[in-house]
């Protein structure tokens, strides 16, 4: 049980879980916002590969895109939405629930 006394699984994610998808909020969190380009290069995808995974987050409203247009090129910038940084972290929490041993009650 967690400190609300719920489910301490309850965050998981099979959305989020996915190891690209995963990987890509973890560097959304910390970036804040990331361009296209460099989040396909810190993750070796392809465009097309990436774009699958963003479409499914951005399906799910984890993810939101800006366009903008620099040096005649159209760049594309995501971030996480309130409601993807919620749900990363409730993964996350469900993810340390599952690999970290139970409490030892006295």
């Amino acid at each position: 049980m967690n400190a609300e006394g719920g489910d301490p699984l309850e965050g998981f994610d099979t959305t989020i879980h996915a190891p690209h998808r995963l990987r890509i909020c973890a560097l959304l969190e910390i970036a804040g916002e990331a361009e296209f380009a460099l989040i396909q290069k810190q993750l070796g995808l392809s465009a097309s590969a990436l774009s699958k995974h963003v479409t499914v987050l951005m399906d799910a409203g984890y993810v939101e895109q800006r366009k903008a247009v620099r040096e005649t090129r159209q760049r594309v910038w995501l971030r996480l939405t309130r409601q993807g940084r919620t749900a990363y972290q409730g993964h996350l929490t469900a993810l340390r629930a599952i690999t970290q041993p139970p409490d030892q009650a006295p």
